[in-house]
């Protein structure tokens, strides 16, 4: 009786309302999301008033807290904290609020509210230590003066702190002088420029020479008319010359031999010892040369790394030895500069000093470990993998909120809510839970979150769920075809995706087997897929259809070496090729000495993961060693796509 009363208008309101809330409670979350992206802070509180209780409901608070957070009390932001402190959700709030404190100055809230901050970042760092100068603390201005020292664009929040120190007296000339080289070396000119500030005037960097000698710093270098009387007119020369070396060393060398008489002995070693690193990036033979006209200069731990990589390739143990012994303890530590530390001492015939190491070594999973293993002559083994976790612990672990809520987003193909949700769930997590979360992961398909977990494990250890092996009907029709060595390919796509065919790059490579756009529609066209679409390419059984294509079509360029093709998948054929000597080589030595840090581990993760697949998989038993292989010397092979610089 109540409705026939209703004016038309409300009446037309409840039904549509009634209509845009009936779907389910999936839906209406999903609805709601896209309201907070929207910035429809009305709609987002209708939905959040059909959803509360939903499981998912403490991220549909947060999207509406988050989003008038500067008018909330702390009250209100205070009690959300508190309902959701099992949630990533509280942590992130938190930040965000302790920024907004820090930024007004609200140092007596900020300071009651940042030690319960789990994850930090270097903004609120700053604003803590600014909190605590405020206060009177002068302890904070020493802890801040380490901050200083790094060559990237910190954060606005810092600059006070530097301020304050410049002002007390703690930033001498040396110390500024250090901050502009460390941001040159990074190629940062604005933190350099900004940097160069706190310098009595005219005394700082000529901002226009330094763009010159970054624009170009052979020309500058010739014509730019640099003034040596100054320290900063040298210091753009010796940015202009390692500038330079990046890509010309000898060009930058010969620069350098017209110009050194200028310099005094500290900045020569310091310009040889840059010119000496990217020769050595380079593979140039030169460059153990360079490192050694440095003299007691002293090396960054990089460049350490790059004269001890030098010093392989050149099989120089003795300057290989003295480059590792130079590395701070924990770069010694580092498992690849224990190996070839071990490896140096048994060219020298000093066997016991090099089993020493390589014993405790072997007992490690992963690239060197193995290596280290075989060079004492044990048998290829898995991973300790008899540890599984009960059912019990499995549900244990799914009745987790957290876990419930990370599986739910999971569920909603919301990966990276989802992901951070996970993370956060298991952190403190003994070895039993750790695999019990794992093997849940397993079970609901969810293979990256998978295998992260079971290798968080300290102790126990499950080797099944650390090497996951599913779609293995897809792939055997693939690698069989091809004559693809299955375990090889598996230990590519454990590297690349884990698994996951939604996973996507930020430079825009796509399902398991990671390919880019431009690969991908190259390999369709060779397989003749006419009514390719991009949106295939996250397709389980295209991606991988295309993807081992390629893989094989870029082994067949590096003469069928598995090292070589793992090179090139990752970043293309054309550096594969140019990453060898003149001469042959060991494959170790040759993984190694591999210039992008990421494709250095990438090929070493590839290639160990291959051994435990093919144990897994039961394939006749191949070392690491053999995979490996000898790399030959350079040829004049041609390139395939996506090749670049």
């Amino acid at each position: 009786m109540l409705i026939r009363w209703m004016p038309g208008w409300l009446l037309l309101f409840l039904l549509l309302a009634g209509q845009a809330f009936a779907g389910s409670q999936e839906e209406e979350f999903l609805a709601a999301r896209d309201a907070y992206k929207a910035h429809d802070v009305g709609r987002l509180e209708q939905y959040a008033q059909h959803l509360e209780g939903y499981l998912l409901y403490p991220y549909v608070a947060y999207w509406g807290l988050q989003s008038r957070l500067e008018q909330a009390s702390p009250e209100e932001i205070k009690d959300f904290l508190a309902r959701n402190r099992d949630t990533p959700l509280a942590d992130r709030l938190r930040g965000e609020w302790l920024k907004m404190l820090g930024k007004s100055q609200q140092w007596t809230l900020f300071l009651s509210e940042y030690p319960l901050l789990v994850k930090g970042d270097k903004t609120l760092t700053c604003y803590a230590l600014q909190a605590r100068l405020g206060n009177g603390d002068k302890e904070a201005l020493q802890q801040a003066k380490p901050l200083w020292f790094d060559g990237a664009d910190l954060p606005s929040s810092c600059s006070p702190l530097f301020d304050a120190l410049a002002a007390d007296g703690q930033l001498t000339g040396d110390d500024i002088w250090a901050r502009i080289r460390l941001a040159l070396e990074a190629g940062n000119l604005n933190v350099a420029k900004a940097a160069s500030a706190y310098l009595p005037a005219n005394t700082g960097l000529n901002g226009r020479a330094l763009d010159k000698a970054a624009d170009n710093p052979q020309r500058y270098l010739e014509k730019g008319r640099p003034d040596f009387r100054s320290r900063a007119g040298r210091e753009v020369v010796m940015f202009a010359l390692y500038r330079l070396a990046r890509t010309q060393p000898d060009l930058a060398q010969y620069e350098w031999d017209k110009l050194r008489r200028h310099f005094g002995a500290a900045d020569r070693g310091y310009v040889w010892g840059r010119l000496a690193y990217y020769a050595a990036r380079k593979h140039d033979p030169v460059a153990l040369k360079w490192f050694k006209e440095a003299g007691d200069f002293p090396l960054t731990d990089v460049q350490l790394a790059w004269k001890a990589r030098a010093a392989l390739r050149a099989q120089d143990w003795a300057e290989l030895l003295a480059a590792v012994g130079a590395m701070p303890e924990a770069e010694q530590d580092q498992d690849n500069w224990r190996y070839w530390k071990a490896r140096a001492l048994r060219e020298q015939g000093k066997l016991a000093q090099a089993n020493a190491i390589l014993a405790p070594l072997s007992r490690e999973q992963g690239f060197y470990g193995q290596l280290a293993g075989e060079d004492l002559g044990q048998v290829v083994a898995n991973p300790p993998g008899s540890s599984k976790p009960s059912e019990q612990g499995i549900a244990s672990v799914q009745d987790m909120p957290g876990i419930r809520r990370a599986l739910a987003l999971y569920r909603l193909d919301l990966r990276p809510e989802a992901t951070r949700e996970w993370i956060w769930a298991i952190r403190g997590m003994d070895d039993k839970h750790l695999l019990a979360a794992a093997e849940l992961a397993r079970r609901n398909g969810w293979y990256d979150r998978a295998i992260n977990t079971a290798d968080k494990t300290v102790q126990l250890h499950d080797f099944s769920l650390s090497f996951l092996a599913p779609y293995r009907e897809v792939m055997r029709s693939y690698t069989s075809q091809l004559d693809l060595d299955e375990a090889w390919v598996y230990g590519l796509i454990r590297q690349e995706s884990r698994f996951a065919p939604q996973a996507r790059s930020g430079a825009g490579a796509a399902g398991v087997m990671q390919l880019m756009p431009a690969t991908a529609r190259w390999v369709a066209r060779r397989l003749g897929l006419k009514d390719y679409r991009h949106a295939m390419v996250s397709e389980l059984d295209t991606n991988i259809a295309l993807g081992t294509y390629y893989l094989k079509h870029v082994m067949t360029l590096l003469d069928g070496s598995p090292l070589l093709a793992t090179a090139g998948y990752n970043a293309g054929p054309l550096r594969a090729k140019r990453w060898r000597d003149d001469k042959s080589m060991e494959g170790a030595v040759y993984a190694e000495s591999i210039p992008f840090t990421e494709t250095r581990d990438y090929v070493k993760k590839v290639m160990s993961n291959a051994v435990y697949y093919a144990r897994r998989f039961g394939q006749r038993l191949v070392s690491l060693k053999q995979r490996l292989g000898v790399v030959g010397g350079k040829s004049d092979e041609g390139a395939a796509p996506g090749d670049g610089e």
